[in-house]
């Protein structure tokens, strides 16, 4: 079996991703074929595809006995999270991919008997790049990223939510929620769950709750979320199953408590 090596690794991945994301700035004009999966919303391209063909390869030529848990069907079967196992979003915002040709990222997250290890979030048409090594703080095109230090009130917090806990409420009690939009400074909505994570890491968002996501949507962000001491768990505080679809809510630390505790559970009351 290939030793683990961080830094190989890192820079592996690294080369790869920036790669990839040149590949798609250089193609971004060019016509695409777009379909749909599960939904007409849930878009997928010929891009998202050949750019995880791309990873495919690169990871399997030089490391055969790691495993790829990825959207687009070019990845294992995985049941466990045992050895090493790379989980990855080749497009992570499709639709902001296809309507607005920005705002979408490339996810990868390396993990290793179920331990996030490295985690590289690629905002590709802003070159920009985030990036951690457990243990090694994150950072952002090469520059550390400060801790989550400073306390953050609720009333002064800025969260990531987009509409889905409008149509799956079996999770969240509604008007629970929007006492919660209310209560805060603003809430946005991007559109890219990697990016949603990237920014709660930055300190430019104090958090980012959603109703489901994949976890090739969240593999790299746990990881670099965690290296600056902000935490991700599912929106009623469990922890995070990486092999199955998660609610997802990740944040600051000093909010955490506030928003599961006074609007989420207690909507369930």
């Amino acid at each position: 079996m290939t030793e683990f090596n961080h830094n190989k690794l890192y820079q592996d991945a690294k080369s790869w991703v920036l790669e990839a994301g040149k590949i798609i700035r250089e193609q971004i004009d060019e016509p695409l074929t777009i379909d749909t999966k599960s939904n007409v919303n849930d878009l997928v391209t010929t891009m998202d595809k050949e750019t995880e063909k791309y990873f495919v390869d690169k990871i399997k030529s030089k490391y055969s006995d790691h495993l790829l848990l990825s959207e687009e069907g070019f990845g294992d079967e995985i049941n466990t999270m045992d050895g090493t196992v790379w989980i990855i979003d080749p497009i992570d915002g499709t639709m902001n991919f296809v309507q607005q040709k920005r705002n979408f990222a490339i996810s990868v997250g390396i993990y290793h008997d179920g331990i996030g290890e490295i985690g590289l979030i690629y905002n590709v048409m802003d070159d920009v790049l985030y990036s951690a090594i457990k243990g090694e703080g994150a950072y952002k095109n090469g520059n550390k990223i400060p801790s989550l230090e400073k306390h953050v009130d609720i009333e002064k917090a800025m969260i990531g939510l987009n509409h889905f806990w409008l149509c799956e409420n079996r999770l969240v009690d509604e008007k629970m929620m929007q006492k919660l939009v209310r209560k805060v400074r603003g809430t946005r909505t991007y559109g890219s769950a990697a990016l949603e994570f990237a920014f709660v890491a930055e300190g430019i968002m104090d958090g980012y709750l959603t109703m489901r996501l994949s976890p090739w949507d969240i593999a790299a962000g746990i990881i670099i979320v965690n290296e600056v001491g902000g935490v991700t768990t599912t929106v009623s505080g469990e922890e995070v199953n990486m092999i199955k679809n998660n609610s997802i809510l990740v944040c600051h630390p000093s909010i955490q408590e506030t928003i599961i505790n006074d609007y989420i559970l207690k909507g369930k009351k």
